[in-house]
């Protein structure tokens, strides 16, 4: 592997591994004696009966081993937790649902029973109950409990109108909160043990806990005329079936009776807290970490907020490569390492090909480099990468894309037009053959996109 491209991976490899779930939680939860303890927070073993373990998300079964190897035989547990087909494993007590079929992040009938049951779980608990919610990326598509009067159909039609209209996270779980039983809270509002704590690995940006998973733990601080002015904005022609507004409008009716100002305040039983223990800014911040070991004079920015367009945000990472290329110093090798998580407008089904959001960032990024253009040396000193740090991207078996010359000259030598590829979303099938996919598998976790871009003055 070249020594470039090798540094790019070494060092996104390494922000993937500090965010891995299964350590997370073995370091945030520990026994002492008779004494649970958990971030800040303490209880003592005479205080429960037992451990209800619920829970959803790509990193999932990861929590799970980490929680279940943290409590030992502290006390009995007994649970479940939804997750990914070709994630699941056997664990003692837990039962870990595959809830979708792997690179399909859209909800399932199979998500639907789980969530079914894990409804039933928490409303069974009592007072000497300790429940402990695993929640990570993923976690939306993983829990659908469609409300009284539409179906599971409806939500996934919800759910594709919107990704593919180019709709943020945020945009998108306000409207899978309100048309669920379990999201917006609805899972804490149904638990009737004494205490739920939740431990979440965050996939949103700026770690926002009602969006994380929408929020199925926590109070909801969205209002369901907001998810109606999300639908009006992306489905102006009233395409999605009427049963979504009558359902969001009935809402926006009774929280209007309810406290006169279009707010609800549901009753909420136990006491509840949330702890985030690992996130984007984590990952980037180790990443940067494994950089200035390998030598690299290094920048990290982590964003707080959806980024837009991927298209945007590879092409002025392609320039921002571009200054390090060009820009003096002492310095022989720059880094640039960001996270975050940008959206894709998807083009219509007919001319739609495969890719995911980090290989649509990395070939707009190519495309830009064209059009400076660079020559042959500088190829040679430069590299891009972007990633998943679940190691999904769209619907394909890659986390991303690598941009670096090798890619550059098979894509030359075979004739690719990156623009042909770009407005029909085909970026697997551009990077397949020039090379440059990013295959890792499933990492275990889940904290939105990682990217990095690597020179050297002297090649």
């Amino acid at each position: 592997m070249d020594s470039l491209k090798c540094d790019a991976t070494s060092i996104w490899t390494a922000g993937v591994d500090a965010v891995r779930a299964k350590p997370l939680v073995r370091r945030s939860v520990q026994v002492c004696g008779d004494d649970l303890r958990i971030g800040d927070h303490r209880w003592s073993r005479d205080e429960f009966d037992r451990i209800l373990v619920v829970g959803a998300g790509k990193a999932g079964t990861a929590m799970t081993e980490g929680l279940l190897e943290a409590i030992g035989p502290w006390l009995s547990i007994r649970g479940w937790v939804n997750v990914p087909e070709g994630t699941e494993a056997s664990l003692p007590g837990v039962h870990i649902h595959p809830a979708r079929p792997a690179g399909r992040n859209e909800p399932t009938e199979q998500g639907e029973a789980g969530a079914k049951q894990m409804l039933k779980m928490v409303e069974s608990a009592t007072e000497r109950d300790l429940c402990i919610a695993l929640i990570s990326g993923g976690g939306s598509a993983l829990l659908p409990a469609p409300k009284e009067g539409i179906t599971l159909q409806d939500k996934l039609e919800v759910t594709r109108l919107l990704s593919g209209a180019g709709a943020d996270i945020t945009e998108l779980n306000t409207v899978r909160k309100h048309l669920s039983d379990i999201k917006g809270g609805g899972l804490l509002r149904a638990c009737r043990a004494g205490t739920m704590i939740t431990l979440v690995l965050s996939d949103v940006l700026g770690d926002p806990l009602d969006l994380i998973a929408s929020g199925p733990t926590v109070p909801d601080s969205t209002s369901p005329q907001q998810a109606l002015d999300v639908l009006e904005r992306y489905d102006p022609d009233r395409k999605l079936s009427d049963r979504i507004y009558r359902t969001l409008r009935d809402e926006l009716a009774g929280a209007s009776r309810v406290t006169g100002k279009g707010e609800s305040f549901p009753s909420i039983t136990c006491q509840h807290t949330t702890i985030v223990i690992g996130n984007n800014a984590l990952a980037v911040d180790e990443a940067g970490i494994r950089a200035e070991k390998l030598g690299y004079n290094h920048v990290m920015q982590s964003a707080r907020e959806c980024e837009g367009a991927a298209e945007e945000v590879g092409r002025h990472l392609a320039d921002m490569t571009l200054a390090m290329l060009r820009g003096g110093g002492s310095h022989v090798n720059d880094c640039l390492i960001t996270g975050g998580e940008p959206t894709v407008t998807l083009a219509p089904a007919a001319i739609r090909g495969r890719g995911g959001r980090n290989q649509q960032l990395v070939l707009a990024a190519y495309q830009r480099l064209l059009e400076v253009p660079i020559d042959d040396s500088s190829w040679a000193r430069l590299c891009i990468l972007s990633g998943g740090t679940d190691g999904e991207d769209g619907p394909t078996d890659a986390a991303g894309a690598i941009l670096d010359v090798d890619v550059h000259r098979q894509a030359v030598s075979i004739g690719l037009d990156p623009e042909d590829f770009l407005r029909r979303n085909d970026a697997y099938e551009f990077f397949h053959q020039t090379g440059g996919l990013l295959v890792t598998g499933p990492t275990g976790t889940n904290v939105c996109d990682l990217r990095v871009a690597v020179i050297s003055r002297h090649r």
